[in-house]
């Protein structure tokens, strides 16, 4: 028997029209004898009411608190090159010792991404979020009163697993935009972790010859901010709470954005328009390899891994290029190149306004790809010539390898959000961060002083093309409604398909993909 379609309001157009609306459809269709489906257009899909409020102050307010977030990973993360080297020298460490403490960061991003991404889907974004900067802002200032070797692993370990959880801010700003916005936006955010990188060697230049601990103290103070502005501006994604049926809390936080962002809420959504209960089943990190995820999580897992080798290992090269007598100044004071340093360090400026001019006209895949082609021949060039070119020639190889590493990752951030649907969004992109933050922990390894340069410029080329086959072979997100890509949605389908009843069984949905009101009879 052919069902009826279902009517769908307008809401994109910000027209919606409550007057045409005469049945109560607050509950699922029941069915008595014929089976018989109500008219619907009271209710409106999550995707359309974010669409209705547009970009704006609110939009602005999550941005600069997420944003912060990523300053403070940068900081964290890109003081460890400043950090170990002066300490090597200071607390007369070995070659194994100085990698340790880098390594001991990404060991507890690690297990921070794997845990504070499992609370961010099943307990929410926020308090997730929340935890990730507390942890962080306490951790690192309490680096400032380390008072040995063993203390400060301890420390830093800790830093390292609130820095694990700030995929959780990031999916957070995912989450509220509108499709029109979401690739360049995304990109927007990236800057804050370009002004991290910036900031972290100028601090550097003006605190570490009088103190290391001051250097630390001042690392921390982004993601201090970022917690206030956490709790005093952003909300609960909408998206999740729908995800787990607290529909009424989803609709007050979206009428809250639109009128932050200058729209009048009662005109959006008037008093008899509810959010589409779009309920799923709680997901776990074996869901990750079902049928419907499994190729796309390995190929993701595979281009996070590499992308981070690459992205990490590129700084700590261009450190040790321009620090050439790193390891052998035991006892004396490193002699960084600050200028050289923050020259390649402001490349990760360009290589965003390229890629947010260029992500949403060639894709997310293509800008992957040739990122980390052209990453990996940069930063082997850079290996090859760096005992005989002259700083120029150097500071100028350095800069387009950073740049084009700088693309590369912030694609694959944006490409892994849009990807991974509402349910799995934070656990999928924990997952494969996770598989980042162990490409991070080797690269101190792989960069050690212990290793010839050409040796390491070598690997890394051979890494960078690995990173860029896995990355092709990702789904496009581009211009897509995120969660939802052509072969996810036909994953899905076969799943669905296979489930279907056969025989002269009619099967009726309420919410053909994740509601569980459906009905069989």
């Amino acid at each position: 028997m052919e069902m009826p379609p279902t009517e769908k309001s307008n809401i994109a157009e910000g027209a919606y029209h409550p007057d045409a609306d005469a049945d109560d459809t607050s509950k699922p269709p029941s069915y008595h004898g014929e089976p018989t489906v109500t008219v619907e257009d009271k209710f409106i899909k999550i995707d359309d009411a974010i669409e209705s409020i547009g970009m704006g102050g609110f939009q602005r307010r999550v941005l600069i608190a997420a944003g912060l977030c990523f300053t403070a990973d940068a900081t964290e993360i890109m003081l460890l090159s400043f950090l170990s080297l002066t300490l090597q020298s200071e607390w007369d460490l070995t070659a194994r010792q100085t990698a340790n403490m880098t390594a001991c960061v990404f060991a507890g991003s690690l297990v921070g991404t794997l845990t504070l991404g499992y609370l961010g889907d099943h307990y929410g974004r926020r308090p997730a979020f929340l935890m990730s900067c507390a942890i962080i802002s306490i951790f690192g200032v309490l680096t400032a009163f380390a008072t040995g070797y063993e203390s400060l692993l301890g420390i830093r370990f800790m830093v390292g697993f609130g820095v694990g959880g700030l995929t959780v801010p990031f999916d957070i700003f995912a989450e509220f935009l509108p499709t029109t916005h979401r690739g360049k936006h995304l990109l927007v955010i990236e800057y804050f972790w370009t002004m991290g990188s910036l900031m972290t060697p100028l601090f550097a230049y003006l605190t570490l010859e009088t103190s290391w601990r001051f250097f630390v103290i001042l690392c921390a103070v982004p993601c201090i901010i970022s917690g206030i502005m956490g709790i005093c501006l952003v909300p609960e994604s909408p998206r999740w709470l729908i995800s787990v049926g607290r529909d009424e809390q989803a609709l007050k936080v979206v009428r809250s954005a639109a009128t932050a962002n200058g729209l009048n809420p009662d005109e959006l959504f008037p008093a008899n328009v509810k959010l589409k209960d779009e309920h799923v089943e709680e997901s776990g990190f074996r869901d990750l390899l079902s049928r419907k995820w499994r190729k796309v999580t390995l190929f993701l897992w595979f281009t996070w891994l590499g992308y981070a080798i690459g992205y990490y290992g590129t700084i700590l090269a261009v450190t040790r290029v321009f620090d050439p007598e790193a390891g052998e100044n035991i006892g004396g004071t490193p002699g960084f190149d600050y200028k050289a340093i923050f020259i390649s360090a402001s490349a990760e400026i360009v290589g965003l306004v390229v890629v947010i001019q260029t992500v949403d006209s060639i894709g997310r895949i293509p800008s992957q790809v040739t990122a980390y082609i052209c990453g990996g021949i940069f930063v082997f060039s850079l290996s090859m010539v760096a005992n005989t070119a002259n700083t120029t020639v150097l500071t100028i190889l350095a800069f387009c390898a950073r740049a084009f590493e700088m693309m590369g990752s912030c694609v694959t951030w944006v490409s892994t959000a849009e990807i991974l649907s509402t349910e799995i969004r934070t656990t999928g992109h924990s997952a494969a961060n996770a598989m980042g933050r162990t490409g991070a922990f080797i690269s101190p390894y792989l960069i050690g002083t212990n290793n010839p340069i050409k040796s390491v410029g070598s690997i890394m080329l051979v890494i960078q093309i690995f990173t860029a086959f896995c990355a092709c072979h990702l789904p496009e997100s581009k211009g897509r409604e995120i969660g939802h890509t052509d072969e996810i949605d036909d994953a899905e389908d076969i799943a669905d398909d296979s489930a279907e009843t056969d025989g002269n069984e009619m099967t009726i949905r309420y919410d053909p993909r994740n509601d569980s009101s459906s009905g069989i009879v």
